[in-house]
Parts: C-alpha cells; sequence; structure tokens
C-alpha cells in the first residue's frame, strides 16, 4: 500500500501564482495530497488557528519564495508565520528559494525597505533546511521534484492513506497478541537448554529451602476459651504444603484461618472457634510472605462466588507456586527410592 503524503505550500500569492499551480500538479502527480490556504485570511485570527492546525498535520513544508513577504501578522509576516508554524509542529521545512540571478520583474517585489530586507532574513533561515534555488519555470519544476523526491527517501513520515485500507484496531490488536504469543512459545521452548533448566531448578530449591528455615507462631482460640492459647511455631514450608491443595479454589483469609485452625489444634479434645480460630493479622502476614515469594496471589472481591462476603477478596495459587509444590511433592515422593537425600524437613 503506498502511502500519501500531506505537503504544505507556503508562498505569496501576489506574485506566485503561476508556480503555486505547478507545484500543486507536480506534488498531485508524485500521488501527495498539495495543502494549500488561498481561500483563508491569515490575517484573520480565527482562519489563523485552522491554517496552524492543518499545517501541523501536514508531513512536510514546502516553502517557495520570491520578492514579496505575505501579508503583515504583527511584527511578522505571512510567510515566517506559517514557516515558525511548521518549526514548532515538528514539519520537515522545504524551501524554494528563487536566485538572485533570476529576471524578475520590479513591480513584483517589495517596496518597503524595511520588509525587503526581513524577506533576505528569512531567506537565509530557509538555507538551513533542504533548499533549491530556482531561475524559472521550467528549473523550479526540475527543482521542486528533485528536493521532494530526497527527502521522502531520505526522511519518510507517516503519510496516510484511504480509511478502507488501513488495518482495523481489532486486527491490529490481535495480530500484537499472536506475537506476542509466538514470542513467549519461542521463549519456553528455549527454556529447555540445560543451563536455564539448572537456574530454574536452583531458584526451586532455594525457595523450599527459604520456606523451611522460617518459621511463625500460630496461636489459636477454643469455643470455650476466653483468650488465644496453645501458641505453637510452625515452619512456613509446612504451612504451604498444606495450603497449596486448598488454594487451587481461591480461598478467603476467614476461610484459610479456619482451615489451618482445626487441622493443626495442638489440643483435639477442644473445639476451635468458626470465625478465626487462628489470627487474622498472623494469616495475613503468613499469606503477605507467601505473595513476596510470588507462591500466592491476591485477588479483589470475587462476585462471582454467591458466599463469599462482599468485603473480602481471594487468595489463590500462582503457576509458579504450583511449580514449588510440585517440586516438593516429587522430593517426598522420591524419599522411598533415596530415603538418604532429603536433609529438608516438612
Amino acid at each position: 500500500m503506498q502511502k500519501k503524503y500531506l505537503i504544505f505550500i507556503s508562498s505569496c500569492q501576489e506574485d506566485l501564482k503561476a508556480e503555486r499551480r505547478e507545484l500543486t500538479r507536480i506534488v498531485s502527480e508524485m500521488g501527495s495530497i498539495p495543502i494549500t490556504m488561498d481561500t483563508f485570511n491569515i490575517t484573520q485570527e480565527e482562519d489563523r488557528k485552522l491554517i496552524r492546525k492543518t499545517i501541523g498535520e501536514c508531513d512536510y513544508f514546502l516553502n517557495l519564495t520570491a520578492y514579496r513577504a505575505g501579508e503583515a501578522i504583527g511584527k511578522s509576516f505571512a510567510l515566517e508565520t506559517e514557516y515558525s508554524w511548521a518549526l514548532k509542529a515538528g514539519i520537515p521545512v522545504l524551501a524554494l528559494i528563487i536566485d538572485e540571478k533570476a529576471r524578475w520583474k520590479e513591480a513584483k517585489k517589495e517596496k518597503e525597505e524595511s520588509l525587503a530586507a526581513a524577506l533576505e532574513a528569512f531567506k537565509k533561515k530557509l538555507g538551513n533546511h533542504p533548499c533549491e534555488t530556482w531561475m524559472n519555470m521550467g528549473d523550479l519544476k526540475q527543482k521542486a521534484i528533485g528536493l521532494l523526491i530526497r527527502e521522502m527517501n531520505l526522511n519518510p513520515r507517516r503519510g496516510w492513506a484511504p480509511a478502507n485500507m488501513v488495518v482495523e484496531p481489532s486486527v491490529a490488536n490481535e495480530l500484537c497478541r499472536l506475537i506476542q504469543e509466538n514470542n513467549f512459545l519461542k521463549t519456553q521452548i528455549k527454556m529447555v537448554d540445560t543451563d536455564i533448566e539448572r537456574k530454574i531448578q536452583e531458584s526451586i530449591k532455594h525457595i523450599i529451602k527459604v520456606l523451611a528455615l522460617n518459621r511463625i507462631s500460630l496461636s489459636f482460640y477454643y469455643i470455650d476459651g476466653e483468650n488465644w492459647e496453645n501458641s505453637k511455631a510452625f515452619r512456613f514450608l509446612k504451612l504451604f504444603r498444606l495450603l497449596a491443595p486448598e488454594l487451587n479454589a481461591p480461598k478467603s483469609s476467614a476461610e484459610i484461618s479456619h482451615f489451618l485452625g482445626n487441622i493443626l489444634n495442638p489440643d483435639l479434645d477442644r473445639a476451635v472457634r468458626k470465625d478465626f480460630p487462628v489470627p487474622s493479622n498472623t494469616i495475613k502476614k503468613i499469606m503477605a510472605d507467601f505473595a513476596v515469594l510470588k507462591l500466592v496471589k491476591y485477588s479483589e472481591i470475587n462476585y462471582l462466588i454467591p458466599s463469599r462476603e462482599k468485603s473480602e477478596g481471594t487468595w489463590d495459587l500462582t503457576e509458579y507456586g504450583k511449580e514449588i509444590y510440585a517440586a516438593f511433592r516429587l522430593r517426598h515422593l522420591n524419599l522411598k527410592l533415596h530415603p538418604k537425600n532429603s536433609s529438608t524437613k516438612s
């Protein structure tokens, strides 16, 4: 699909009518879109706003200058004003400046000395951009084509295209998703590399070791009790081993407390209370530490579960957490084959 460039043609209408028409024809024949604001009056505030906005939407700014500066705009003049708008908008500026040796009628030159001097200073500014000088209409055509082609090749712009040829956002999004998925699959395939596998195994061993070395004290509240009792320290590894299968389905902090309170109750002759038999702040600390290790994740209110309190979020196992639990279980299942190789206790 060929891009069409919007090219703003800036020049004084008083002395360059034929030349402007020729530039418009050249730009059109090159497959681009010429933009002129001949029907607007740059001395009017509302028209100036529209002209400035239009320049900012173009791909290139093409200046054509001879010996007229155009309407006065404050302390400046039309050509310089449009040029300054293009610079501020970051639009590439191209210039076609009449050669000093070109034959030109005196009647088509600026009469006021200060304005003529300002125009000459402006031409020097244009010389800092890609520019050409021209002698006559034939020379102008040749220089304009060369200048435009060279700039489009060296400095291609966004361009424009018919709406029916532009990719729909949904298609672009799907393409982006497929590219990301493809890259992900490539990454997964590369992970069979021995070195990466080794690093993964080292990471899993490290997490299991961290869980085995850290402990936390749990207290229990009984139905017939009046305060927390039977405080006992448990390894994080044991807590994770017990909770991991339960967290395959999301659980709230209250449900986790109820589960641990019942399964870890050190006094089986006494029943723990129903609501938070293990302190809620202890449960939150345990789950927060598991989250830091990327073993679990917290989800906000789950309205899809009718029994869930609206103020509760839920915890569930991450994919990484599932891998850690699988590695832990595999190690214990292998103990019967190599009972002396494991020093980690649960």
